[in-house]
């Protein structure tokens, strides 16, 4: 009984040994949260009469290793149309989930690639509802992510660069094969934890 006792102590003491080198080890901060706020733009057909407009979002990040990352985010935008006649806007509403691999070298700055899936909510706004025009849409997308990480202590701050090209393409009725997608730069300030 002593014996197995002493076993159950040893085992405890190296796991407990173990856990620590490993916490000291890992990232610190192996999930972030953080708020982008940047300009987007549609490309393609689209974006001929779309002009640039602000874009913002919410993302939770979990870094289970140090060069691999997952993201699941809120974004949004609001972009016009180019007149002067009417008040024309797109409003974007979306959620994405990406995959994101970083240099493992320096976790101060680390510059990362991704890429996920997404979907939209695209809504007509402003006279484009009495023309008919543009129609509501939700689109699905393929969110390609490069960028730079800051990070120290509990904070984390960034830029980056998303191009969402569209899997399906249904925003504009009267366009029978609309191209194109949406592109953003937007700059990341979080937290760590």
């Amino acid at each position: 009984m002593v014996a197995k006792g002493l076993k159950v102590l040893g085992l405890m003491m190296v796991l407990g040994t173990a856990g620590t080198a490993a916490a000291q080890e890992g990232p610190q901060g192996r999930v972030k949260v953080f708020l982008k706020g940047g300009l987007g733009d549609y490309t393609g057909d689209i974006g001929e009469s779309v002009k640039m407009g602000p874009t913002w979002g919410l993302t939770l990040n979990v870094q289970p290793l140090r060069f691999l990352g997952f993201e699941v985010g809120y974004e949004g935008g609001r972009n016009t149309i180019g007149t002067d006649e009417l008040d024309l806007a797109l409003t974007r509403h979306g959620g994405s989930a990406l995959v994101k691999l970083g240099l493992p070298v320096l976790e101060a700055v680390k510059p990362f690639v991704g890429v996920g899936i997404g979907i939209s909510r695209i809504s007509v706004g402003g006279d484009l509802l009495q023309r008919g025009d543009y129609v509501s849409d939700t689109v699905k997308e393929l969110p390609l992510v490069a960028g730079i990480e800051f990070n120290t202590g509990s904070l984390t701050a960034g830029a980056r660069a998303t191009y969402r090209p569209f899997l399906d393409q249904n925003i504009r009725e009267q366009v029978e094969d609309p191209s194109g997608g949406y592109f953003d730069f937007a700059i990341t300030l979080g937290a760590r934890f």
